[in-house]
């Protein structure tokens, strides 16, 4: 074997080896009902009352368990605190169930605490999709686009991340594309809902990229 072969196969077997490192989804099907998943970390970006917890679901992308906020507060969220990425993609299933305020269903990136972080969210009560960063716990709009968001259904949310830009993509189709330079370095990732949203959860998923 050359050592031209040779190094391109060890080159691609230790990025091969970093993304599966740096990639993981979780179905919260293993997961004990009643209570937050292992390994999660649960809260508020202002006052509330937030309450995640993994229930049984027949409508369940991934059967038979979600993961769902039935509390209420400013800005619930729920993260993987060990996670460090800066740069990669987070992305997730949800189901807005009710909620007078707000029906909405979002992910969080570069999440240095619950009150400085990235998020994105769609909302089933105002059609649409927005993109916002949180500093000192004050959320800040970046952009709205309007996109049909229908109450009771599964949605897929999905963001993706590499230096100054940002990608959402909602359902397939992507809404959002910008550069923004507000929050840097690396962070948690996880879910967030807002106000009264009742939202499900399923199919978490994120995973690392380099800078192009």
């Amino acid at each position: 074997m050359s050592k031209a072969l040779t190094l391109f196969i060890s080159t691609f077997a230790s990025v091969a080896a970093m993304t599966t490192t740096h990639a993981e989804t979780f179905s919260f099907d293993r997961d004990a009902t009643g209570a937050l998943p292992a390994g999660w970390r649960a809260g508020v970006t202002g006052r509330g009352s937030p309450k995640w917890s993994v229930e049984a679901d027949a409508t369940a992308p991934s059967k038979p368990n979600v993961l769902k906020q039935s509390g209420s507060g400013f800005f619930p969220w729920c993260v993987r605190p060990e996670v460090s990425l800066e740069n990669g993609h987070v992305e997730v299933k949800f189901k807005p169930l009710t909620g007078r305020e707000d029906q909405a269903g979002g992910v969080v990136w570069r999440w240095k605490d619950g009150d400085n972080y990235y998020v994105a969210r769609a909302n089933a009560l105002e059609n649409n999709v927005s993109l916002y960063y949180t500093t000192k716990g004050r959320r800040n709009t970046l952009k709205y686009v309007d996109a049909p968001v229908p109450g009771n259904t599964w949605h897929t949310l999905r963001v993706e991340f590499a230096g100054k830009r940002i990608r959402v993509i909602f359902d397939g189709k992507p809404y959002i594309e910008m550069d923004d330079a507000h929050i840097a370095g690396p962070g948690a990732v996880g879910m967030w809902t807002k106000a009264d949203s009742v939202t499900l959860f399923d199919d978490f998923a994120y995973g690392a990229a380099p800078v192009r």
